[in-house]
């Protein structure tokens, strides 16, 4: 990925891809670091995360995450979880914010150089042509290296560079133990 120092760079986060990318590839995200390694690439304008939170006991994990990234510089952009209950009985929860994740980096295109998406999702071919068309540079980060791949075709051969996240692994991750 290419960076340039004056350039206005704006990380928009799709937390739910982001967290089933990291759990598959077994390392956990130091959000601070990520944070710090961006800012260092040139002017980090803003970093969005996007989350549907749920009342639900089993989604109380994710609260400590959402405050922390609160407090320490990242926008949140959350909407609540629906819970579906199939024919068997079955609970689910869905909460997509593919939508607002949208209509964010359309509206801040005109104040950007390069948006990177953190996400894999392939129905944001579209919206990763409409930002090239307005003159933004757009950068993906997910995986291939995952069973499947969590990056659609289609996505990475639109965007201008993709990002095997296992790579930023030793800039962004964790340190075990």
């Amino acid at each position: 990925m290419i960076f340039y120092p004056d350039e206005r760079i704006g990380l928009f986060i799709d937390g739910a891809n982001l967290h089933s990318t990291i759990k598959q590839l077994s390392f956990d995200i130091d959000y601070k670091k990520l944070l710090k390694f961006f800012q260092s690439k040139g002017r980090l304008v803003r970093t969005l995360y996007y989350t549907a939170v749920s009342d639900d006991p089993d989604y109380s994990a994710l609260k400590p995450l959402l405050d922390w990234l609160d407090y320490n510089g990242y926008s949140l952009v959350t909407k609540p979880a629906k819970t579906f209950v199939d024919a068997n009985g079955v609970k689910s929860i869905k909460g997509n914010m593919d939508i607002e994740l949208v209509v964010d980096a359309l509206e801040m295109a005109d104040h950007l150089d390069h948006i990177i998406i953190f996400s894999g999702d392939g129905d944001f071919r579209a919206l990763v042509k409409s930002l090239q068309s307005k003159g933004c540079r757009v950068s993906v980060i997910s995986s291939t290296k995952t069973k499947p791949s969590m990056v659609a075709d289609e996505l990475r051969r639109q965007v201008d560079h993709f990002v095997e996240l296992s790579d930023l692994e030793s800039e962004i991750g964790k340190k075990s133990g």
